[in-house]
């Protein structure tokens, strides 16, 4: 038999795993069953895909939009995957400029091929991480161009009929396997960080969103989801003991408005309010949870550097939200909070939310390890790509994880391979606070960036390589891994740049 490279490093690595655990056996064995079961349960993972920004585009053929509007949700596959229209080319560049994209999201080509791509690469996936962002940017200028006759309702019913294909191809993809959906600033049926709280749209979309659970947690999920699109449920088996939260943190954006245009900050202080409770309630439980949600918290490097903020000289960093609460709620329950799950940059990344304290003992007590997913839409020039992960179904940890990503941004013959393995590249045993920890530690001592390291997150950072974004900024970066508030950050920043 001939194996490959890559083959061969994954035989490597599988008997290292194999030899580690066989070698706990024998301790464990002379402390008793209940020791062995321990050892077993602490080696345990399963299979699992992270995925986040799909922002499907229906309008990539313009042609197509009447039968959409027109067809029901079951017939949209059939429509979408017919020959292009003659003047699909020059329709699609036509509403490209009069909405003034930045880039191409994602057709129905590439999405298609994508959940072949996680089929191919983990059929045993045991459940499905959608951390927001499932429709198109300039969504409400595609339609209104396309349709500009049409009724009061009818935009919000066609965002409904957009959610609903997505989520139902997903579903679909893995039939027996739970979906968990957090909505992003995109997903409304009023416009980009635009949602009224209680609102139709929501209950509707709850319905979309609660097809994907299990079927106990379903009417729980709707009554959450239909207030303010957020909702708690318990994981599904194999998962132990698990409570998924997931927040819709467009309501804590600084961006964020009513459909009205308005601003509503009861609606940031409701959902805050919700989320300390189901915290409180997992303590009490003793149950361990996970937080997915779309826009991250703590500080933009990217806008933060783009817009010149001089930091040290007094001025504020971009911050993705309006204010650090999520943060500091995840942060008071990191005995309970195991993994946050978040996308919106579009770059895979990591965070470090801890304790903003001058106690080594009390920051390190005080840590949640958050996985930044990259995404499905290459609207930003990068190649489109998703998350395999490996978690411990006891212990909640995510134990390691490969991006794998596209060939090419169309889908069109597009292959799919790994562009990294989390624990070959960052010499991690797992995703935990403490490896996080480390790895960050490793960062800030290597200010140039010439570690193995350091240049492997530099180069994965963007899913296809744009080193020359981050390498000339590189303590910036490396200070927003775990200083979500701007007076820390600024402090990390300052005292690096001396």
């Amino acid at each position: 038999m001939c194996l490959s490279f890559r083959s061969l490093s994954w035989t490597i690595l599988a008997l290292s795993c194999l030899s580690s655990v066989i070698a706990s056996f024998p301790s464990a064995l002379a402390q008793g069953p209940k020791h062995v079961a321990t050892a077993k349960a602490e080696a345990e993972t399963i299979p699992a895909l992270f995925i986040s920004d799909i922002h499907f585009d229906p309008f990539h053929d313009p042609a197509k939009g009447k039968d959409l509007v027109a067809a029901p949700v079951s017939e949209w596959l059939r429509i979408l995957s017919a020959p292009p229209s003659p003047n699909q080319p020059q329709a699609f560049d036509a509403l490209q400029q009069t909405c003034h994209a930045r880039g191409v999201d994602t057709p129905s080509p590439l999405l298609q091929s994508s959940l072949e791509a996680m089929r191919a690469r983990q059929p045993d996936a045991k459940f499905m991480m959608v951390s927001g962002d499932l429709i198109a940017h300039a969504f409400t200028c595609r339609y209104s161009t396309l349709f500009s006759n049409a009724k009061p309702g009818d935009y919000q019913a066609f965002v409904l009929k957009t959610l609903s294909f997505v989520v139902g191809e997903l579903r679909s993809a893995f039939p027996d396997m739970p979906v968990y959906v957090a909505l992003g600033n995109n997903d409304s049926g009023c416009g980009d960080y635009k949602l009224d709280a209680a609102s139709d749209f929501l209950a509707e979309t709850g319905k979309i969103v609660a097809e994907g659970l299990p079927k106990s947690q379903r009417q729980h999920a709707l009554q959450e989801f239909g207030a303010g699109g957020y909702y708690d449920v318990t994981m599904a088996e194999p998962m132990r003991g698990i409570r998924l939260i997931a927040v819709n943190d467009l309501f804590l954006s600084a961006k964020y408005s009513t459909c009205s245009g308005k601003p509503d900050p009861a609606a940031a202080d409701a959902q805050l309010s919700w989320l300390a409770r189901q915290l409180g309630d997992a303590r009490a439980a003793g149950e361990k949870v996970w937080v997915i949600g779309h826009i991250p918290p703590g500080i933009d490097p990217y806008s933060t550097v783009a817009k010149f903020r001089d930091v040290c000289g007094g001025k504020d960093p971009v911050t993705f939200l309006a204010s650090d609460k999520m943060a500091e709620l995840l942060v008071e329950y990191a005995d309970v909070v195991r993994l946050g799950i978040f996308a919106h940059t579009h770059m895979d990344e990591m965070r470090l939310l801890e304790s903003e304290t001058s106690d080594p003992q009390t920051a390190a007590s005080h840590q949640v390890a958050v996985k930044i997913v990259s995404s499905i839409s290459p609207v930003n020039g990068n190649i489109p790509s998703f998350t395999v992960a490996r978690v411990n179904p006891t212990s909640a940890i995510l134990k390691d994880y490969d991006v794998v990503e596209a060939s090419n941004q169309t889908g069109v013959d597009t292959h799919w391979t790994t562009e990294y393995n989390y624990g070959q590249t960052y010499h991690q045993a797992e995703f935990s606070p403490s490896a996080v920890s480390q790895l960050i530690g490793k960062f800030k001592t290597d200010g140039a960036a010439k570690t193995a390291e350091s240049q492997a997150y530099i180069h994965n950072y963007f899913v296809g390589d744009m080193s020359r974004e981050i390498s000339p900024f590189w303590p910036e970066y490396v200070c927003a891994l775990d200083h979500y508030n701007a007076k820390a950050f600024s402090a990390c920043v300052c005292s690096t740049s001396k």
